[in-house]
């Protein structure tokens, strides 16, 4: 196989069958400098063109890795650029397939504007249309930028490289000790990566991913019809709520849930579930991760990290540009308290604050355990925004556990005291009864019921309308 019918095989195993539409096949470099008028570059290293992914026009280019290393030069980046001013005139997603040796040295300035050139179409593009990247080959310097301009990146898990700076150049570093371009650090530790897979893989969860996505933000018709019983219960979903990977995809329409950075910060989960035929982001704490064997395989403390902060943000700050409800599951304690953690908690708890608050969408939260001080605040309370609050009977809001609190009200008393305290502020402070008393929640619901009470919630807030002061951005 060469690698130029690599490049257009991807786009053909992306696509629906029969559907790809090249543009530019004839485009060639223009530079003649270092004998560059000797070397033959077909496309110009770069496949683009259009297609269908269930029916959906979207937009791709695949870097072809035969042509110079799938270097991007002049033409390659003005081919990448149209497919943008096309994908904006039509309102369509645009994915791309990167396998490149990144800037064309050869063609110099020509090359780094080029490389400008396409970061300002994605960024005019940026909530927009939806852009997708994945990762095949190697995408190093400048390149790296374009997959973390994007919404939503794959990588191949072995042969896949993403970097600024490549492993070797950092002080103290070799690849053999840390490969901080593997896909498994990008994803783990970068947090600039949304799956990990093989190639099949990859491609078929981006079909996967692409049928969730509206195909611009005005797509107002995005809907399935149900075929999933709208007052299903969910019967074990109190005993899961620990790992909510399980819990929505209890909640979900026949299942459906597709998990954003994956393998990043996994005290907090991201995604996108289905409710009623329409898709819906989902933001939640997770203190447990189970496996396959529905063994635990990893624990966290319930609390807010700066690393989930910041992931949560971001995929709430998506679902509003692209008008997508968000709905959360609150089970949080309190803020991750180290030292590595107080540098940039403060920060990024307020941005998940901010993304919240700004969010104009439909936001329903569901407070499945504990709700504890400001961390419960900053999890879409009815406080910065929540449309509707719903709460399981067990669960617990308050400024602290009723332990804690007892200590400080009945500070230097007997233990008995301190204990009788505990349970009066149990009953009259972390009883969930009695911050609905106070308006604070809606509904208090069975777990079992959690389904058909969210899906009540997101239909009665369709036809949401949210004003607000008018300003350019805020600064948060």
């Amino acid at each position: 196989m060469s690698s130029t019918s690599q490049a257009s095989q991807r786009i053909n195993a992306l696509l629906d069958e029969n559907s790809f539409v090249e543009i530019g096949a004839l485009v060639k470099a223009r530079s003649t400098d270092f004998n560059m008028e000797q070397t033959d570059t077909p496309s110009d290293g770069v496949v683009t063109g259009y297609g269908v992914i269930d029916g959906n026009l979207v937009y791709v280019y695949s870097q072809d890795a035969s042509v110079l290393g799938g270097s991007i030069g002049e033409m390659h980046a003005k081919k990448i650029a149209h497919l943008y001013d096309l994908a904006l005139k039509t309102g369509s997603p645009v994915i791309g397939l990167i396998d490149s040796a990144g800037l064309r040295i050869q063609e110099a300035t020509d090359a780094l504007n080029g490389f400008g050139e396409i970061y300002l179409k994605q960024v005019n593009a940026s909530g927009v249309v939806p852009q997708i990247t994945a990762i095949f080959g190697s995408c190093g310097g400048g390149l790296a930028l374009i997959p973390t301009i994007t919404d939503f990146t794959f990588m191949e898990a072995d042969k896949a490289k993403l970097f600024v700076n490549s492993p070797n150049v950092l002080d103290g570093n070799y690849a053999e000790k840390l490969d901080t371009a593997s896909a498994k650090w990008q994803s783990e530790n970068a947090g600039n990566v949304d799956v990990v897979a093989d190639e099949a893989t990859v491609l078929t969860e981006i079909r996967e991913l692409v049928s969730l996505l509206p195909s611009n933000n005005e797509d107002c018709d995005n809907f399935d019809e149900c075929t999933d019983d709208l007052n299903r219960a969910c019967e074990s979903l109190a005993a899961s709520y620990a790992d909510p990977a399980l819990a929505l995809s209890q909640i979900s329409d026949n299942g459906v849930f597709f998990e954003t950075k994956r393998n990043y910060a996994k005290d907090m989960v991201t995604g996108f579930v289905k409710l009623n035929g329409a898709t819906v982001g989902a933001v939640a704490n997770r203190s447990v991760v189970y496996d396959e064997n529905a063994e635990v395989s990893e624990k966290f403390d319930a609390v807010l990290s700066a690393a989930g902060c910041e992931k949560a943000a971001e995929f709430v700050n998506f679902c509003d540009a692209f008008d997508i409800p968000v709905l959360s599951l609150t089970n949080v304690t309190g803020f991750a308290a180290t030292e590595a953690e107080e540098k940039s908690i403060g920060k990024y708890a307020a941005k998940l604050v901010a993304a919240f608050a700004n969010a104009t969408v439909p936001k329903v939260n569901v407070i499945t355990g504990k709700a504890y001080g400001s961390a419960y605040v900053a999890m879409n309370s009815k406080a910065i925004g929540a449309d509707i609050t719903i709460s399981w009977p067990d669960a617990e809001i308050g400024t602290m556990d009723a332990g804690l609190a007892a200590k400080i009200i009945a500070s230097g008393k007997d233990a008995e005291t301190v204990a009788d305290t505990a349970k009066k502020y149990a009953e009259l402070q972390n009883n969930v009864k009695s911050a609905a008393a106070r308006g604070y929640v809606d509904e208090i619901v069975e777990p079992a019921d959690t389904r058909k009470y969210v899906i009540g919630a997101f239909e009665m807030l369709f036809t949401k309308r949210d004003e607000r002061p008018a300003k350019k951005h805020g600064t948060v």
